[in-house]
């Protein structure tokens, strides 16, 4: 019963965790407006196969994401007019999900306060923080990696300990994988595959992977994700193969896609941020595990589920921070595993080369503690021009979290990581949903709906922009709206002067006026809306314009 309550507390305490910010913050351009528009234009045109933005393929990611995005929109009865926070329940639930997962997972090897321990950290880190609140497919990957890691965990254990197997492991596992597939493709069974092939590399004996009923397993796979990749291949004539396979995984490995091809130790460089609070408790645990390693086939897994996937995907071209996200959780099992050991044996003293490692992540604590803190102070200064008092709380919350995330003991407490969780959490509920929101001149897709919404002169009102591209302005402002240039921009206000509006920099604007002056008419700015587009580093001043009647 008390488990129970603990699995509860924490599924509640995930989800507490990221609501703040999911309706007061914009869509984020550029990934996550794709996949709510394309989501959207499933919902409007009722075709729940195809995958479009606006009139292109998007073929970059299976179905999964879009299907549960469609189906919380339509749970909540608002249709294609949904807001974005509806889109992002999704990702809330996903990691509320991976909470529970891992939580279920540390106490089946550790013990019910290693699996509190383990929950705490999964769902007030930075990553999870930020991937929660975001209507992309990484926090319900996340959930269906831990799903399947968890479950392969047990497996091994049990059979490590000459123990029967539970029934619905292998079941859950396989589940887990074709989920997984149809949400972001082979990520799952690379981190299984990885986490395996470790294994069996360091004891040469894989007698145990029988217990996972391979044939049915993947039978099961085949059955999960086949009957869509069918039907899509058949409908897109075998484009979405071409193009999700052929040009975006196989790309990524091959260079780097999309400007982000960087070299090996990016992700050494960002995890103490994506790892803020617990990354430093992270490592003393890892460290300390490493050390042991012979001795517990516990720690085995958990070293082998982390270890080599960043390997990898530090190797790979293509690299943004959430890649990694996956084996987190491996780490956030280790500090679940050191609260089970005397303070004697948690705090044995580590190698030099060790104790190097820990003091250069002690730091990057406090570099990013400091840097949140001062994003939540200077941000609002720097581009309002105002300060705002939510800083106070917000910096003191990072700092908080940064203090008593600061321990010489590599064994922390659970009341102290419990501490460190709840500072964390009110540091993301003010930067997410409050300071966050209130910059205005970043957030230009709002100020521009908001601009035609008030001037909009019909119902049938389509709006071309020039200059200015995100696809946020698509899912907010309608899916018929146009991306052009100016001189697109000077046809559609030509084509239907009546209800046309038209967006362009306030710069063009003499150009605008000259093509319509070639057809007798001239354009009437109604707003003006001055900010920075933070996707391309711009700063810009637009103008809606209509056709003088």
């Amino acid at each position: 019963m008390a488990l129970n309550r603990n699995y509860i507390l924490l599924f509640l305490f995930s989800l507490v965790m990221t609501v703040s910010g999911l309706a007061s913050m914009p869509p984020i351009d550029r990934d996550e407006p794709r996949f709510v528009q394309a989501t959207k234009q499933m919902v409007e045109t009722g075709d729940y196969v195809d995958i479009r933005f606006q009139d292109a393929s998007r073929y970059q990611k299976p179905i999964g994401i879009y299907w549960l995005q469609s189906a919380a929109v339509m749970l909540s009865g608002e249709g294609a007019e949904a807001p974005i926070w509806v889109y992002r329940t999704v990702s809330a639930l996903g990691i509320a999900i991976a909470v529970l997962a891992i939580a279920w997972t540390g106490t089946n090897l550790f013990g019910a306060n290693a699996g509190i321990a383990a929950g705490l950290v999964m769902a007030a880190i930075f990553a999870t923080a930020f991937e929660g609140r975001d209507a992309k497919t990484d926090a319900m990957l996340l959930a269906c990696c831990v799903a399947a890691q968890g479950a392969l965990a047990q497996i091994y254990l049990a059979s490590r300990r000459n123990e029967p197997v539970a029934g619905h492991l292998w079941w859950i596992f396989w589940i887990a994988q074709g989920a997984a597939i149809l949400v972001k493709g082979p990520i799952a069974p690379l981190l299984s595959a990885l986490t395996i092939a470790v294994l069996f590399a360091f004891e040469r004996d894989g007698r145990w992977l029988a217990k996972l009923r391979v044939g049915r397993g993947l039978a099961l796979v085949v059955l999960i994700v086949l009957p869509w990749l069918a039907l899509i291949t058949w409908k897109s004539h075998g484009a979405f193969l071409q193009q999700a396979v052929g040009k975006d995984m196989l790309g990524k490995v091959a260079s780097g896609e999309e400007s982000h091809g960087l070299p090996p130790g990016f992700y050494m460089l960002t995890y103490s941020l994506f790892m803020w609070p617990f990354g430093l408790i992270a490592v003393g645990a890892g460290l300390q595990a490493l050390n042991r390693l012979r001795d517990d086939p516990r720690l085995r897994f958990c070293l082998a589920w982390y270890i080599p996937f960043w390997l990898v995907f530090e190797l790979i071209p293509t690299k943004l921070p959430h890649y990694v996200l996956p084996a987190y959780p491996g780490m956030a099992l280790l500090i679940g595993w050191l609260l089970t050991l005397s303070p004697q044996d948690a705090n044995a003293p580590l190698r030099r080369w060790q104790t190097w490692l820990w003091w250069s992540t002690a730091f990057g604590l406090v570099v990013v503690s400091l840097g949140l803190a001062g994003v939540g102070v200077g941000a609002p200064i720097y581009l309002t021009g105002t300060f705002s008092w939510w800083s106070i709380p917000a910096a003191a919350a990072a700092l908080g979290a940064g203090y008593f995330a600061f321990s010489r003991r590599l064994q922390v407490p659970l009341h102290r990581i419990a501490a460190v969780a709840v500072c964390a959490g009110i540091t993301y509920a003010l930067l997410f949903g409050v300071i966050a929101p209130s910059l205005k001149p970043v957030w230009l897709s709002p100020a521009i709906e908001a601009a035609v919404r008030a001037n909009r002169p019909c119902d049938t009102t389509v709006l071309a922009s020039a200059g200015f591209h995100e696809p946020s302005l698509v899912f907010l402002v309608g899916t018929k709206t146009v991306l052009t240039d100016v001189d697109g921009v000077a046809r559609h206000l030509l084509a239907d002067p009546a209800c046309a509006l038209a967006l362009a920099q306030v710069g063009d604007e003499q150009k605008l006026n000259g093509l319509l002056a070639a057809q007798g008419k001239s354009a009437n700015r109604v707003a003006r809306i001055d900010g920075l587009n933070y996707s391309s580093g711009d700063k810009l001043s637009l103008g809606l314009y209509r056709v003088v009647q």
